[in-house]
């Protein structure tokens, strides 16, 4: 069978190394970035041609794949006057490889249903590394019949697809999945920094904790920056801040609350307020070395 010509949007970290690892996998791709260097890298590789208009790209596309930063991104990327919604083929499919909105991924969903096209939402685990290699952690939902059809080009991205239910599901369990992440390091960076404030030496406050139940491999982040200065996990304030407030728009969505996630948003909030939005996440231990009452 012929592979499908897959449209890519988003030629990023992520996206761009994703965008690597199809070509190498003999994909014909038609991209589209904001940035010519990125494009440009594509074209060179070979198997890749560059589309003026989102429109254009999903018209010539049986596969559209967005790797973008926002849900007010993809959204204007999907519904402008040259959007994918306006070229999508009946039977194409579209893939949201973003962190996004819940109820915007079923809202564009339900608007390419009407048009006879379908939508996964499937956002990623792991490292720009990965993704080079076709080693990411995908989160895939959406009708089960889509879902079986793209499965075979989510197999050459992920060594670990998992299929999680209807449209969303995804979605949510990415947001649950950051929610959980980007606390336990604004928690363990902040007990770094009140050690420092107690006199409590921090590489053997290391020793003790991870020792015991609470260690992981985000406390391990956190010692890396809090202890040695090295700033290694690769995801920033400024995108913890977006997810961690798009959790808690999904939970407002869902008529409840979440008074944990409300303190992280608030520390995230806090430090981009201070300037510190563009460093790794475990940099928020300065924001809470300098915090005063």
């Amino acid at each position: 069978m012929a592979k499908p010509v897959i449209g890519f949007i988003g030629l990023g970290l992520m996206g761009g190394n994703m965008v690597e690892n199809l070509q190498k996998r003999g994909f014909d791709l038609i991209v589209m970035d904001l940035d010519p260097a990125a494009v440009k890298a594509v074209l060179d590789r070979g198997h890749a041609t560059e589309a003026a208009t989102p429109k254009a790209l999903a018209e010539a596309s049986d596969i559209v794949m967005l790797c973008l930063t926002t849900s007010d991104v993809v959204e204007k990327i999907v519904y402008g006057d040259e959007g994918v919604l306006a070229g999508i083929k009946e039977g194409g499919v579209l893939i949201d490889f973003g962190t996004s909105i819940p109820a915007s991924t079923r809202k564009i969903g339900a608007d390419l249903a009407a048009k006879g096209a379908g939508m996964i939402d499937a956002p990623l685990g792991r490292t720009p590394a990965h993704a080079r290699d076709g080693l990411l952690n995908i989160m895939a939902a959406g009708d089960p019949a889509t879902f079986d059809s793209v499965k075979p080009v989510l197999e050459q991205q992920g060594e670990n697809v998992f299929y999680l239910g209807a449209l969303g599901a995804g979605h949510v369990t990415k947001l649950i999945n950051n929610f959980m992440g980007m606390t336990s390091v604004c928690a363990m960076s902040q007990a770094f920094a009140v050690a420092e404030r107690a006199g409590v030496d921090r590489q053997q406050l290391f020793d003790i904790m991870s020792t015991g139940p609470s260690n992981s491999p985000f406390m391990a982040f956190c010692k890396n920056y809090a202890v040695d200065g090295v700033s290694d996990l690769g995801f920033s304030i400024n995108n913890a801040n977006k997810d961690l407030g798009y959790f808690l728009t999904m939970v407002e969505d869902m008529g409840t609350k979440a008074e944990i996630a409300e303190g992280t948003s608030s520390n995230l909030q806090a430090a981009v307020a201070k300037g510190m939005g563009d460093g790794n996440v475990p940099e928020i231990f300065d924001y809470f070395l300098k915090l005063e009452t």
